[in-house]
């Protein structure tokens, strides 16, 4: 007599599981037992692709906010106002009359720039005095004289002293054009050194999500996610950043709490031109397997010697068959085994 095969039914729903047992001989009274006890419920195995989705909360705004200081002590005497979009060139506010002028570039400025300075700040400021429209430099990490007589002429086309010296605080470098997002310092506003004067954005909208700590699998940078909108309509979108940031407890009795900050780039900015900021529902992939089969997450069954298996029925007769479990999601698993196919008729325990 060959050794019965015993399984354990699980049952899941809503997280919780409980579990009975199943016990099959090899003799004829096990088998008319067995044939008695044909499941119920029934499903086929299906060959699909599975997802492992899930949807977070997102705002539709202007992506990061990165904040202006001013580098000197002074009086604000002028400032934009807020949703104010900028471009090379413009003035983002003055202190004492100086103005502070947007130029492009990654790296921030953290120096006065002359005659004899090296480096990418020095290559940052010529290629913005080239775009502007002056010439007769070289355009290179090195700040010559030629340098200083461009930027003479500029700060000439500016109404300022032509020194041929970029002090530090009179210019600022931002990756492009730039929104006002709000304004800190008013006119007439004494200010000193390193305090803001106003926080800006990018000028191309994007979604912010705020991820907890345990869901950072789905912060994935370049992966494709779906962003629907207030209108119902959805738009595709792409993780392009990915920050961890602290949020401060909302009171003395409670800990600052860790998140994940996603930022989602929009290719079709006609689709979100409508908002300046609205609330959107963002569906995240975690994982994606194609065509696989899978059955109901209810009909596996834990087998006692280890591992999960299927009870297979034709209706006649049933039989457990051990499988090989992959991605679960949205309440199907990825099975595979020796005569696990599409189409097989698995049973559902009650």
């Amino acid at each position: 007599m060959r050794k019965a095969l015993t399984a354990v039914v699980v049952l899941a729903a809503g997280g919780a599981a409980s579990a009975f047992l199943v016990n099959r001989g090899d003799t004829s009274q096990a088998t008319n037992q067995a044939a008695q006890a044909l499941p119920v419920n029934t499903t086929k195995v299906t060959q699909q692709t599975l997802k492992d989705t899930e949807t977070e909360d997102g705002q539709l705004g202007f992506g990061t906010t990165s904040s202006a200081v001013s580098r000197i002590a002074g009086t604000v005497t002028a400032v934009p106002d807020s949703g104010q979009e900028l471009r090379r060139g413009n003035t983002v506010y003055s202190i004492d009359n100086k103005p502070t002028i947007l130029l492009y570039g990654a790296l921030p400025a953290y120096r006065k720039l002359s005659i004899g300075a090296e480096g990418n700040d020095v290559l940052q400021l010529e290629q913005n005095l080239k775009a502007m429209g002056y010439t007769g430099f070289t355009v290179d990490d090195e700040y010559t004289d030629a340098t200083a007589e461009a930027v003479e002429e500029w700060q000439d086309d500016l109404g300022l002293d032509e020194t041929g010296v970029v002090e530090l605080g009179s210019v600022l470098f931002a990756p492009g054009h730039i929104r006002i997002d709000s304004v800190q310092g008013q006119e007439g506003t004494p200010l000193g050194p390193n305090q803001p004067v106003l926080s800006y954005t990018g000028t191309t909208r994007a979604v912010t999500v705020q991820l907890d700590a345990a869901d950072q699998r789905l912060a994935v940078m370049g992966a494709a996610v779906t962003v629907a909108l207030p209108d119902g309509k959805t738009v595709p979108g792409r993780i392009e950043k990915v920050s961890t940031v602290i949020i401060p407890a909302e009171s003395p009795d409670k800990d600052p709490e860790t998140k994940v900050e996603v930022i989602v780039a929009i290719a079709n900015q006609k689709a979100v031109a409508a908002w300046s900021s609205a609330a959107t529902d963002v569906t995240f992939t975690a994982s994606e397997r194609k065509n696989v089969l899978t059955v109901p997450v209810a009909a596996l069954v834990a087998l006692r010697e280890g591992g999960f298996g299927v009870e297979v029925t034709d209706g006649t007769t049933s039989h457990y068959a051990p499988v090989k479990t992959g991605l679960f999601a949205s309440g199907q698993v990825e099975v595979s085994g020796t005569g696990i196919k599409a189409g097989t008729t698995v049973g559902i325990p009650k």
